[in-house]
């Protein structure tokens, strides 16, 4: 029986639509712009990351290197942390 169950799991987890929807990353590059009104940053790959509504922008300003490690959501690539690169 728990052979059954566990057989079960594996299969469910593997047919998971959450599996294929997020899909966590991460990317080392410098800063482009910072727009603290739309909380977003550009990086110089050229592409767009959204940060959460209470994420802390000191110290970020164009020209700083940072990694960012970013999920894509509808589309969208959000932030879910940052470390600045020294």
């Amino acid at each position: 029986m728990r052979f059954l169950i566990a057989v079960l799991l594996s299969i469910a987890g593997l047919l998971s639509p959450l599996r294929t929807m997020a899909a966590s990353a991460d990317v080392e590059a410098t800063i482009k712009t910072v727009n603290v009104d739309s909380l977003s940053l550009t990086l110089d790959d050229g592409k767009s990351y959204t940060v959460p509504e209470e994420f802390n922008f000191d110290g970020l300003q164009a020209g700083v290197k940072v990694i960012v490690f970013y999920t894509e959501v509808d589309g969208k690539r959000v932030i879910d942390d940052l470390e600045i690169v020294q």
